[in-house]
């Protein structure tokens, strides 16, 4: 599919055409990493624990597990369809602004940009600080560093040292940040592969496990819902991509295949993943431990081995902080070159051509939240809510871009349409009622900082019109 698709971005509404494009330096395989890299992390190697204690037999656990693949996959064929049609930065940002509206869009985009990705940019980097802590060699990392005006430990100083460094390799290149994701996503899947392999050579293995019960288990639809919860957390990220739609390369080609092919890497490797720590443990053992990959680990090779993969499982973490870096911080420059936001985060730097400044406010908020460590994870929780309420009106667009630009071009047709879509959209209602019911108070807060959003963006409109500017 060639780049000169007609409906490629245009370039921003000032300065030069050539210094206010983003380089087109993403690869399929760079794309693929994205995708693979975002999605896995802790995840698969601890929520396996939290599955069976929830449903209690490995049947169960291993019908969540194809639930919340299916789920995702179907959202991922939308998403690729949206895409590959607007292949522009900013990813949902794009899709609910050009369907809903642009107060839909900024809406997304405050709740992004203030709270969800600096958020989880934080928790990944203080979450690789702290399995670190737990290695002799780093035994001084939960200690104080500075205790005034406030304490600071030398974890909280590691992670915002990690956070700078991968945003600095995403400030000086697209296609550096796209390399890094790749080696380290190859790594985090090579780690996946030995647990797998490991476990299934393991001599004292037995399929027996795999009709075992755990007694103790929540069980109903309740516990269902938190073993399917579990699962989508751990399959969450695929949408990243197309938040950096705008620097790949043959978007019309090599979005659909990212998204579609790296959600099915994903799922083939949790599948086997989950089969591999139940050939090695009963249900009982899987619900007993705090980190069940690394358990099964210590039983097929020993504490040393235990030790080392969880080390390594720490290092891994890194191609999941670059992509959430990576695609973040293209929703504020989405935004701001739209008028909507603070205007210098539209720039584009004139050599790396990245969003170099979207880049630099995202880490300045991240490392605000990694300061404020242990006061901001309710903050970041009520996030949920509205994370599944943009998929599903994202999701929705599709439906309306069907109706109002039959004639658009479109590289890829999301496969299954209408049901696919509308599958996802029913599911994603069943998901956000359930967390309505089980967490008022956290969804009531989500909506809040949502709506929040609304007298900000009209007072940027404001600004904008006042510029000369016109309305999307």
């Amino acid at each position: 599919m060639a780049d000169d698709n007609p409906h490629l971005p245009t370039p921003g509404r000032c300065g030069p055409p050539e210094t206010r494009k983003l380089a087109r330096d993403l690869t399929v395989s760079h794309a693929s990493a994205v995708v693979v890299g975002t999605i896995i992390g802790t995840g698969i190697f601890l929520v396996p624990t939290e599955m069976m204690q929830a449903v209690g037999s490995a049947k169960l656990v291993y019908l969540a597990w194809v639930v919340g693949g299916a789920l995702s996959f179907l959202g991922a064929l939308t998403y690729a369809e949206l895409g590959a049609m607007k292949p522009e930065a900013g990813g949902e940002y794009v899709y609910l602004r050009d369907g809903y509206g642009p107060l839909a869009g900024f809406v997304y985009a405050w709740s992004t940009l203030l709270i969800a990705k600096p958020g989880s940019i934080a928790t990944i980097a203080t979450g690789m600080a702290r399995i670190l802590g737990g290695f002799p060699a780093f035994r001084r990392l939960p200690e104080t560093a500075v205790a005034s005006p406030i304490s600071i430990t030398y974890a909280q100083l590691l992670a915002i040292a990690l956070l700078i460094f991968i945003s600095f390799i995403n400030y000086i290149g697209v296609k550096r940040a796209g390399e890094f994701q790749l080696l380290f996503t190859l790594l985090k899947v090579g780690l996946v592969l030995t647990v797998i392999v490991v476990a299934f050579t393991y001599g004292g293995g037995r399929a027996a496990n795999y009709a075992t019960t755990f007694a103790g288990a929540k069980g109903g639809m309740i516990g269902f819902m938190i073993a399917m919860l579990a699962s989508l957390w751990a399959y969450d990220g695929w949408n990243n991509l197309n938040m950096v739609a705008g620097e790949i390369r043959r978007p019309g080609r090599s979005i659909p295949m990212a998204l579609i092919g790296g959600v099915g890497i994903v799922a083939a490797l949790y599948m086997l993943m989950n089969a591999a720590l139940q050939y090695v443990m009963p249900a009982g053992g899987i619900a007993a431990t705090g980190s069940p990959a690394a358990d099964a680990m210590r039983i097929a090779l020993g504490a040393g081995a235990a030790s080392i993969f969880t080390l390594v499982m720490g290092f891994q973490m890194l191609a999941t902080l670059n992509g959430a870096v990576l695609s973040g911080a293209r929703v504020p420059f989405a935004a701001a070159q739209d008028g909507y936001f603070i205007a210098a985060l539209a720039r584009v730097h004139p050599r790396y051509r990245t969003p170099s400044a979207a880049i630099v406010f995202q880490a300045a908020l991240a490392i605000v939240l990694v300061l404020a460590v242990g006061k901001f994870q309710a903050l970041f929780s009520i996030t949920l809510f509205a994370e599944w309420l943009f998929y599903m009106l994202t999701t929705s667009t599709v439906f309306i871009f069907r109706r109002r630009e039959p004639d658009t071009p479109r590289p890829y047709r999301v496969w299954g349409y209408p049901l696919a879509p509308a599958a996802f959209i029913a599911a994603s209602a069943v998901l956000l009622s359930y967390t309505v019911v089980s967490n008022v108070k956290n969804s009531l807060l989500g909506s809040l900082v949502m709506l929040a959003g609304v007298p900000v963006y009209f007072l940027f409109r404001g600004r904008r019109e006042a510029a000369g500017g016109r309305h999307l």
